[in-house]
């Protein structure tokens, strides 16, 4: 511009139109132009095209210069970002990831949610692919993940809360999530058979096992209180043997069982359904044998003494308390080696089965004069009587045998499948038989399991005779 600042220098001074007139060269600090004035004015209009042109070229620079300036602040703030980016977090054993949002294009992209381009505008770069903003939900709830962190699980994305709902394990007796120790790893306890999951602290917080499947009670749901201080859990209860009376088909067939092995008992013993109390007595009384640890639920007895028995089955009343039992004394008088067998009451009828299968052993092998033996050998052939029994009811309801009803009505026997729990508490009596750690019911158990199974169980019982011991 300084050429066209030269050319219109002093033209205010001769003439306001931009005409010249006279002689320039009378001024020394004017350039006079050597042509017309037309030529003057061709160069005048020259000038300002030229000038025009160039104010017009260096504002599209400064347009442009402030585009791609915003466009370099933009990339430096997602270059600035991806250098934040921290190692993912674990969370209970799944993936916890952090989604970075990108807020500028990056050519096309396709959402590996709707699989269609994603184009300009926000978007998630996460799991190794592109993402709408509402394509990228949970699995659990299908809202949008929007939080900083969220987990995976396989192929499935989750809000971190989904994620703790669905798979962080919760407490069966509480309902709580099972909390983690100070490593931050998940402890809890469970029952080796039945699996139920518990808090750790529940195992010192006072809270009843059932006296028959030894499950917590879960604080939703109440277990019955027997007089006893015992508690039981419904399931139990609904096939539980309450009274002397109601016992009596069960001695039947546990009769009927032995004559099938042709070990008949000759002798008509009485059997006594009674309370913990009664039977702790009654132990007391008795010279002989072994009792199991930590509570005895079953006595064969060579005594005479008088016996508290259940006369009547106890109701239930408020809070599940039993109420209304009638009990009355029973005087044992010696006619043999055997005065009474006693089991507890209020056990499920496949339990009272196998304790009373077990005692009517003892009896069978002292009315048979047996020698004294050693507790291991004679507890341990009693636990095979007892886990033989139950097999046999378990095999029988397998093939739609007879079955037991429930203890709401008589005992009568009907037909038809037993209940699948009742079938589950059999195998879990079977279970407690094999897996007794004790020295003489456990390690009895399994050396008097093996000789029957190797040699029989009459010659096992021809040998226990003889020598006092299991053939090997």
């Amino acid at each position: 511009m300084d050429w066209i600042k030269k050319i219109f220098k002093g033209s205010g001074q001769k003439n306001s139109e931009g005409y010249y007139h006279g002689d320039y060269a009378e001024d020394p600090q004017f350039y006079a132009p050597s042509g017309t004035g037309e030529h003057e004015n061709e160069e005048i209009d020259r000038a300002i095209a030229l000038s025009l042109l160039e104010e017009s070229q260096k504002e599209r620079n400064i347009i442009n210069d402030e585009s791609q300036l915003e466009e370099d602040e933009q990339l430096a703030r997602a270059i600035q970002e991806s250098l934040r980016f921290e190692p993912p977090p674990q969370y209970d054993n799944a993936n916890t990831f952090l989604p970075i949002p990108i807020h500028f294009p990056m050519g096309d992209r396709i959402c590996a949610g709707c699989n269609t381009e994603i184009g300009h505008g926000r978007f998630l770069n996460c799991l190794n692919a592109f993402w709408h903003p509402e394509c990228f939900h949970c699995h659990a709830c299908n809202f949008p993940i929007s939080d900083y962190e969220f987990s995976v699980s396989g192929n499935y994305r989750f809000h971190k809360s989904c994620y703790k709902e669905r798979y962080h394990p919760k407490c069966d007796v509480c309902s709580h999530f099972i909390p983690t120790n100070p490593a931050g790893l998940i402890e809890y306890r469970a029952h080796p058979f039945w699996i139920q999951k518990y808090c750790p602290s529940h195992e010192h917080d006072g809270t009843p096992r059932c006296c028959s499947c030894e499950r917590m009670e879960p604080q939703d749901t109440g277990y019955v209180a027997l007089d006893d201080g015992r508690k039981l859990c419904l399931e139990c209860l609904d096939s539980a043997v309450m009274d002397t009376k109601e016992c009596q088909p069960l001695y039947l067939d546990i009769q009927e069982f032995y004559e099938g092995l042709n070990m008949k008992v000759e002798q008509q013993v009485p059997l006594l359904l009674v309370e913990r109390q009664a039977l702790n007595e009654a132990r007391v009384g008795e010279k002989n044998g072994h009792y199991h640890m930590p509570e005895t639920r079953g006595l064969c007895l060579s005594e005479e003494q008088t016996v508290s028995t259940i006369l009547r089955r106890p109701s239930f009343g408020t809070g599940n308390r039993a109420m209304d039992m009638i009990t009355e004394p029973y005087k044992l008088t010696r006619r043999c080696e055997v005065t009474a067998i006693l089991i507890l009451y209020g056990l499920p009828r496949l339990l009272t089965g196998s304790i009373l299968a077990h005692e009517m052993m003892h009896a069978w092998m002292r009315l048979q004069g047996f020698q004294t033996l050693s507790q291991d050998v004679e507890e341990g052939i009693c636990q095979v009587l007892a886990h033989m029994w139950i097999a046999t009811q378990l095999d029988s309801s397998s093939s739609s045998d007879v079955a037991p009803t429930s203890s709401s009505g008589s005992s009568r026997i009907r037909k038809g499948k037993r209940p699948e729990f009742e079938r589950k508490l059999g195998e879990f009596f079977k279970h407690q038989i094999e897996s007794d750690t004790s020295p003489v019911y456990g390690d009895g158990f399994r050396a008097g399991n093996q000789a029957v199974y190797k040699y029989g169980l009459r010659r096992t019982l021809e040998h226990i005779r003889m020598t006092g011991r299991f053939p090997y």
